[in-house]
């Protein structure tokens, strides 16, 4: 895999950001999942089109952070919670960037591409602390334990859209989405020169449009059951289905992230209830197989030049297209705050057990491509 340098991150934001001639390149999607004891599981996706240096970062309560939005002073903050998360590397300041994790409380925290990100017009003062928004994965986490405690936070804590180019150019392409473990969901979102802090009360979320041009767009779907209508009569001719599944004609079968969203709330709606934490983790991950997007299966040729490193591992004969695929797919235990990944390289998860790292009092990464194979309790990891 070759190293994040500045310009392969760089290129992989020009591709995210080209919506405006095509469709962005990181396609994510995630959702909340209830068992028939209503308790709550989270699972999500990352495609993107090249392998980034993905960590599993583990950050005890008592861990002190540091964000910086522009020329404004460092806001310090100190982790009040331990999490467990999949980071990236910031190829800037060598820290790493929260893509997914969960606390010891029970919260989560998802990135999701977002290219019409546009944020408040930046209008504090420079002597004050500001939180960026690529650091709200840390910031959330470390500090709070709710969706409710993270909202009323940010009606007093100012956030701003940072940069990922020189001179202002590509602002940072992402909408954010948070479950607890009530069950409770909010999607944060800068659109419009605008924050927005929207409660999702489905827990699904995907790329653009907005979230709530997602929510309008379910009006469409009322129609939409788990009841197969495998019968049918027209002037006396008897019409059948000749097997099961007929009930899923309706749903939209592209990849794009209007298509998966709708499909996403209606798997994580009508998937059984399991009865136990165990069964609840295997039927979501069946529900997740539903996303799981191999190499090749979508090219996009409007990319008319060869972008170094953009090209998918693996999809040859061809230098002229990108190719998103299931980097890989996590599922969250909210109440048992347990963190499975797969990759794309593997058939089976590997799990880490966030309560069973209590014991570790400074931060620790693994590289997720070491433990990706096995065993199945990656924890031990952070213990070697």
């Amino acid at each position: 895999m070759l190293p994040l340098s500045k310009s392969r991150l760089a290129a992989l934001c020009i591709a995210i950001a080209s919506t405006a001639v095509a469709p962005t390149a990181l396609a994510c999607t995630s959702l909340l999942y209830t068992d028939s004891n209503d308790k709550f599981y989270a699972g999500r996706t990352m495609e993107l089109p090249m392998e980034l240096p993905y960590k599993v970062s583990y950050f005890p309560a008592g861990t002190t952070f540091g964000s910086q939005a522009d020329k404004h002073h460092v806001l310090d903050f100190t982790g009040q919670n331990a999490f467990v998360s999949i980071s990236v590397p910031d190829p800037v300041s060598g820290d790493v960037k929260v893509a997914e994790g969960v606390n010891d409380k029970g919260l989560t925290f998802s990135v999701l591409a977002f290219a019409s990100t546009e944020g408040p017009a930046d209008m504090v003062d420079n002597t004050q602390a500001v939180l960026s928004a690529i650091d709200l994965g840390a910031w959330t986490l470390s500090q709070f334990g709710t969706v409710d405690e993270v909202k009323a936070a940010l009606e007093e804590q100012p956030v701003l859209v940072t940069s990922l180019l020189p001179h202002g150019l590509l602002k940072t392409p992402f909408h954010y989405t948070l479950h607890d473990a009530t069950g409770k969901s909010i999607v944060i979102e800068f659109a419009n020169g605008e924050q927005n802090i929207i409660d999702n009360p489905l827990g699904v979320m995907t790329n653009g449009p907005e979230f709530s041009w997602h929510m309008t767009n379910l009006n469409n779907y009322t129609f939409l059951s788990n009841k197969d209508q495998s019968k049918l009569e027209l002037n006396g001719v008897k019409f059948v289905q000749p097997d099961s599944g007929i009930a899923t004609a309706g749903l939209p079968a592209s990849n794009t992230s209007v298509g998966r969203f709708v499909r996403a709330v209606y798997y994580s709606q009508f998937a059984e209830k399991a009865k136990d934490a165990d069964s609840a983790i295997t039927t979501l991950s069946r529900v997740m197989n539903n996303f799981d997007r191999p190499r090749g299966i979508t090219i996009d040729n409007r990319f008319r030049d060869s972008i170094e490193n953009i090209t998918a591992p693996g999809v040859t004969d061809n230098r002229v297209y990108t190719s998103e695929y299931t980097s890989w797919t996590s599922l969250i235990d909210l109440q048992q705050r347990q963190l499975h990944i797969r990759t794309y390289d593997n058939l089976n998860y590997v799990q880490f057990d966030l309560d069973a790292l209590s014991d570790i009092n400074e931060v620790r990464h693994v590289e997720l491509k070491d433990v990706a194979s096995g065993p199945r309790d990656a924890t031990v990891a952070f213990h070697q």
